[in-house]
């Protein structure tokens, strides 16, 4: 009786015991790629708007005086979101940590072709050598810039 008692607990526990589910990635679709452009494929209006824009909003650090973007320049989106105070706040610390902001330096062009838009990514140049920022600048397939963002240096491009 012990032997059945003890053979039936094995079985149950074998039969209870979790299956391992393997999780298999599904191929990204060919139209969500974001290919890297060759910055003399870039349009020339599109390129100077987004260093522009760009710089525009960095110098805000350097001047305190921020002109507002409009709705040719870019998306409702990013006209409410890039506020002086919001700048103002976000400039106070760079200017402590990375000194004046000299100019911005474009790296590399990328195309998302699910989205249609454009990404810039610019290297800000500080007056400390210590900085190594990034600025990003999306423009939509309407020439508007649909989003900035500044974060860290990283050589390889990161899709955020």
């Amino acid at each position: 009786m012990k032997k059945v008692i003890i053979l039936f607990t094995i079985l149950l526990l074998i039969g209870c015991k979790s299956k391992k589910v393997v999780a298999v990635a599904e191929p990204v679709p060919e139209k969500v790629k974001i290919m890297k452009i060759a910055l003399s494929e870039v349009n020339d209006s599109q390129k100077n708007k987004s260093y522009e824009l760009g710089k525009r909003v960095l110098m805000t650090c350097n001047t305190s005086k921020f002109k507002p973007f409009n709705t040719t320049e870019a998306t409702l989106s990013v006209i409410k979101n890039t506020t002086e105070e919001r700048l103002t706040k976000t400039c106070t610390r760079f200017r402590q940590y990375y000194g004046t902001f000299i100019d911005l330096q474009l790296v590399e062009v990328y195309q998302n072709n699910f989205d249609q838009t454009t990404i810039f990514r610019y290297k800000a140049l500080y007056s400390k050598k210590v900085a190594n920022k990034e600025l990003r600048v999306t423009m939509n397939n309407e020439n508007k810039v649909s989003a900035i963002k500044s974060s860290d240096w990283v050589n390889s491009f990161i899709a955020k």
